[in-house]
């Protein structure tokens, strides 16, 4: 189940309902077989929010991006603009610069992940739900999680950005650069993980090769298939969807 648009309060509402009702059931499964999650990793421009969004509706899941900031925005009784200026960035020069002219109070980088680990925690002990970005591939139970990585070719990604954003590919092609710098050096320092490595995923896809719906056909084959590896049972093969023209 994928909950988009609305305030922080009202998607909020939306996942608390999404866990009440499914609770019960969960806690019944969860005594026959563990709960899974999805951790999807991306290059900026490489389609990442929408393939995730894709598969939570293909499963019914929970998809948490910028859901997953306003969390624990309200958990740490911030507003959701201040924890973005920390969000996958080295926040060194905006604390300096935010104690030097207000005194609301300021997040370091260390109480942001402390904080956003004990987020991740909680949502995936309900389990069921797709999480992208902010390192979560590293970071949770790999028997448990199907790790994804989403790649393009740098110009295919300037492009696509550029479209987006109703800007030039050179103006494109700073952002795109200087986003997958800042989620680079976010891992790093915070989980001592390199993103980039493939060894550290399930699965890697190429989204200029593949549509999103392509992209999100093969993530739920895998999961499924992971599910059943867990369960010590060898899934029956299925036909993969055919690349993108």
């Amino acid at each position: 189940m994928n909950y988009r648009s609305g305030s922080t309060m009202g998607a909020l509402s939306g996942y608390l309902q999404h866990w009440k009702e499914r609770g019960e059931a969960k806690a019944r499964a969860r005594q026959a077989k563990p709960a899974f999650t999805i951790a999807i990793s991306r290059q900026s421009g490489a389609r990442g929010m929408t393939t995730a969004r894709a598969v939570g509706e293909r499963l019914g899941w929970a998809v948490y991006d910028r859901e997953l900031v306003e969390r624990i925005a309200q958990d740490m009784k911030l507003q959701a603009s201040l924890l973005e200026g920390v969000d996958e960035k080295k926040v060194g020069w905006l604390r300096e610069f935010m104690e030097s002219f207000s005194s609301d109070p300021v997040v370091s980088d260390i109480a942001y992940v402390h904080r956003l680990v004990k987020t991740i925690a909680s949502l995936v002990a309900h389990g069921d739900c797709v999480l992208v970005g902010r390192g979560v591939a590293h970071i949770l139970p790999v028997e448990t999680t199907l790790r994804v990585r989403l790649v393009a070719p740098v110009a295919w990604r300037v492009a696509a950005m550029s479209r987006k954003l109703g800007v030039s590919e050179e103006e494109a092609a700073v952002k795109v650069a200087a986003i997958d710098r800042q989620r680079v050096q976010f891992v790093r320092e915070h989980f001592n993980k390199d993103t980039t490595d493939p060894s550290l995923y399930d699965l890697v896809l190429n989204t200029e090769r593949f549509s999103v719906e392509q992209c999100a056909d093969l993530i739920v084959e895998a999961l499924h298939r992971l599910q059943a590896a867990v369960a010590g049972k060898a899934p029956e093969p299925a036909a993969l969807p055919a690349a993108a023209h």
